[in-house]
């Protein structure tokens, strides 16, 4: 096991700048992360200059001032708000302001001469128009074929490349050759998340030259409209990334990582028949995506010399590797029909069966179409569900398997696809919409999770199948697609989790003929089912699935679509939305040069400081909480669950009474009485009535990262609020006494099993009053749940009930540190649940990193 790339075989330079052996401490037990570097890749040839270093050159041999074009730092912010929050009227009207004019005193005076200066700013690739003449199978009034012509917007993309993988601002987070990680020093248990981890880049490696550095292209591009009331305005953007960037940063819509390449043509093409057009616009796609990736043919066969992130001049081979689409799209691209799979030959009717199907292959693909094209009939074009489409875009762009490079959609497949469009149906169609509803409103309110006040349905009366008895084989099959969604969501995946989801897939089809049985479904053909049989596969070729969401290109929409149509005229509206887009880039960027000037970190985590309100308000926002709790959070505490509490307490001074009436904490006088005796034993004093406690509504759990699940602390809110009346037009706020796993023994401050865990409800947090020393902790009140029993046989879920001790429930006051967080879902249906009920299931599935202590995978 190496730490480091051997060397020896890269002879312009002595070391690697990018696999070391990267430790993370872990008060429990070693679990750094250790890597195994493919040697010849990624090789240094030389120094070179980045964009940023070269700028600043220019900038001092030619005596520019630090804010150039504009005069100073307050010019400059000034300008940085105009481009990005007006639009070009306010601007001019803000600038023609008198008391812009006469106390600002700014040599642009209008929004003419503001964008002058603006356009002085270095950009991104430049933008160019290519007009494509499309002719259709429609005759004018003299006979002729009707002609149609349509914009393609494109950018070079190895320009792209170029600028991506150059960028300072990415520096950290750049991968320049591939390696094998591992959780252990042994190289016994690998991990898998980084495309650089997965196993495609190490095989195209292969067929590169010795010191090649592959640039995998993820590419992503999907349809939009642009007109909110007017849905004939669209646009069809395509982004792209590289691989070699680490996937948190790619899913930051904000760091600009994922950049946007070209304008598809979107147009009707009246020119064509109805029944041809849908064809003729499945070969313009083609043609035009051919038009725009036509760059990275020659770049991928001979590669390019490019300034890197580190300033060292590398040999780039951009290679289309991962592309992220929805179903439609992607069976637009691989030119099959949307009956069949876009990756495997799975027949139209066989995608419910767990079958091993035949990969596509791309040559053979080829093959297929050629011979259509010549006339020819073979059986392989339907058998296969092709479409003619003669000249696919991907036909000749070197070391790439379009079939391969579909990756899993997370959004469209599991969350909105399986989960809400299939599984939701099937549960409501068993136990009808009623009941349904009802199981939703009784669900105890949670921090951060959508409470479902009125139930999920929309269908305001129920007609269909009458309710059925739930049995064991249906809570298999809810459970095992669930399991999988949750597996699939990992951001680190391992042999164990990869095993898992399979086994999780396999029982869901193992126990899929219940619905059957059932009159729920008369088969499984569904396209979003088959697609889960090819996400182990991809995962182990590409990397962990969260780094190839649909959800960013969505996001992305609303910046480089949506927005860039706001700001134009809605006319001509592409050319002057590319025009937008390149000023908004030239403003991004010369912020991100400043950031580098200045030596702050780019994109990093907000310095100011916050702090955490203990109001008892109805809103179920965390994200201020997060950013405190993590905020306050020093580097002693880094692997080390805090706790926070607010500065102040919202309820000082209460009385004992207060607590027991209004907090239910009944028996809050002998379990404080038995905390004091076991902490204090030197205490000589007994707290009684008269003592008044500072009380506060909640505490922030901040836990250590969970490496499977995020590289950044888990946040939970744990609650402990009495019932608020209406008061006028305020509406009453009902009580909030949060379940919470509490610390009953020896253990890690990292959440990784259940062990020396058991559930309580907290009742109340307070500190000690003075008059009983100064004690440095927080402490609460809660009631106490019996250890968690044996799974479920058929949820899979372990069970509690409210532990009892002689009639009463068993209370007790411990530490606040002792919280490690909450989930826990009522098994019983009532008004308020946590009341109503005395058995519960431990939730498994309130968030991922409570799925992964649950099933122990961490």
């Amino acid at each position: 096991m190496r730490s480091s790339p051997d060397v020896d075989h890269n002879p312009t330079v002595r070391k690697n700048r990018w696999v070391t052996v990267e430790e993370v401490n872990d008060v429990d037990a070693t679990s750094g992360r250790y890597f195994e570097s493919q040697p010849g890749a990624g090789w240094a040839q030389h120094q070179g200059e980045t964009v940023f270093e070269r700028y600043r050159k220019e900038q001092r041999e030619e005596g520019e001032e630090l804010w150039a074009p504009f005069e100073n730092a307050e010019e400059w912010s000034l300008a940085q708000w105009l481009v990005k929050n007006l639009g070009q009227t306010q601007t001019d009207e803000y600038l023609k302001l008198p008391i812009t004019q006469n106390r600002s005193k700014l040599p642009f005076h209008n929004n003419r001469s503001f964008l002058q200066r603006v356009d002085e700013l270095p950009h991104g690739p430049a933008w160019s128009c290519n007009m494509v003449t499309v002719r259709g199978n429609r005759e004018d009034e003299n006979g002729e074929l009707l002609e149609e012509e349509v914009e393609l917007w494109s950018r070079d993309p190895v320009e792209c490349v170029k600028e991506l993988i150059g960028n300072p601002s990415f520096k950290a987070d750049m991968a320049y050759n591939p390696a094998r990680a591992f959780s252990d020093p042994a190289g016994e248990h690998r991990v898998i998340d980084e495309m650089w981890t997965a196993d495609w880049w190490a095989e195209k490696q292969k067929a590169l030259p010795d010191g090649a550095t592959i640039a995998p292209i993820i590419l992503a591009s999907d349809k939009t409209s642009l007109s909110q009331f007017r849905g004939d305005k669209t646009s069809w953007p395509v982004y792209m990334s590289i691989g070699n960037i680490a996937k948190a940063k790619r899913r930051q819509a904000s760091a600009r990582a994922t950049v946007l390449i070209g304008y598809l043509p979107a147009g009707k093409l009246d020119c064509f028949t109805p029944d041809a057009r849908s064809l003729a616009g499945h070969r313009l796609f083609h043609h035009c995506m051919g038009l725009l990736l036509h760059p990275l043919i020659a770049a991928g066969n001979n590669g390019v010399d490019m300034v890197c992130a580190d300033s060292w001049i590398r040999r780039v081979y951009p290679i289309l590797a991962a592309y992220v689409a929805d179903f439609p799209e992607q069976c637009l691209v691989s030119c099959c029909k949307e009956n069949r799979c876009p990756k495997c030959i799975v027949g139209a009717k066989e995608r419910g069966e767990v079958l091993d199907s035949v990969m596509r292959d791309p040559e053979s693909t080829k093959i297929i179409l050629e011979r259509r094209k010549n006339g020819q009939h073979p059986p392989e074009f339907e058998e296969n569900g092709l479409r003619a489409i003669y000249k696919p875009f991907w036909a000749d762009m070197p070391h790439s398997d379009i079939f391969l490079a579909f990756t899993p959609d997370l959004l469209h497949q599991i969350h909105k696809g399986v989960f809400k469009d299939h599984l939701v149906k099937w549960c409501v169609e068993i136990i009808g919409e009623e009941e349904m509803d009802a199981r939703f409103k009784a669900i105890p309110d949670y921090p951060g999770l959508r409470h479902f006040k009125k139930g999920i349905s929309t269908v305001k009366q129920w007609t269909g199948v009458s309710i059925k008895k739930c049995n064991d084989r249906v809570l298999v099959v809810a459970r095992s697609i669930l399991d999988f969604s949750y597996y699939a969501q990992l951001q680190i995946h391992t042999a164990e989790s990869l095993e898992a989801l399979q086994a999780a897939l396999a029982g869901f089809h193992a126990n899929k003929d219940v619905l059957k049985e059932l009159a729920i479904r008369d088969h499984f053909n569904i396209p979003k089912l088959h697609q889960l049989t090819h996400y182990a596969r991809s995962i182990s070729l590409f990397g962990a699935a969260d780094g190839f969401n649909t959800e960013l290109p969505e996001r992305l929409h609303i910046d480089f679509a949506k927005e860039a149509y706001r700001a134009s005229n809605k006319r001509d509206y592409e050319q002057q939305m590319v025009l937008w887009l390149q000023r908004q880039e030239a403003v991004f960027s010369r912020g991100r040069y400043l950031d580098w000037l200045l030596q702050e970190p780019a994109g990093g985590m907000d310095s100011r400081s916050h702090s955490i309100s203990d109001s008892d308000s109805e809103s179920d926002s965390t994200s201020e909480e997060s950013e405190a709790a993590i905020t306050r959070a020093t580097p002693a505490n880094k692997f080390a669950a805090t706790h926070i509490l607010a500065k102040t307490p919202s309820h000082p001074h209460q009385s004992v009474q207060n607590l027991v009436h209004a907090h239910g904490a009944t028996d809050f006088l002998p379990a404080l009485q038995s905390f004091l005796d076991m902490n204090l034993p030197d205490n000589t004093l007994i707290p009684g009535d008269h003592d008044r406690f500072d009380i506060y509504c909640q505490v922030v759990v901040v836990t250590p990262p969970a490496f499977q699940v995020s590289e950044v602390p888990m946040c939970r809110r744990v609650r402990a609020t009495p019932e608020k009346l209406a008061s006028g037009r305020k509406p009453g706020i009902p009580a909030r006494f949060d379940m919470a796993l509490i610390s009953v023994g020896p253990r890690t401050s990292h959440l990784r099993t259940l062990d020396g865990l058991r559930v309580g409800q907290v009742r109340a947090i307070f500190t000690l009053p003075r008059q009983f020393g100064e004690y440095p902790r927080a402490l609460a009140y809660v009631e106490l749940f019996t250890p968690f029993r044996a799974r479920d046989p058929s949820s899979r879920m372990r069970q509690v009930s409210r532990s009892t001790r002689q009639l009463r429930r068993n209370a007790a006051v411990i530490h606040v540190d002792d919280i490690m967080g909450e989930s826990v879902a009522p098994r019983l249906i009532g008004g308020n649940a946590y009341e109503a009920a005395n058995d519960f299931y431990l939730n498994d599935f309130i968030d991922v990193e409570m799925f992964c202590v649950s099933v122990t995978i961490i």
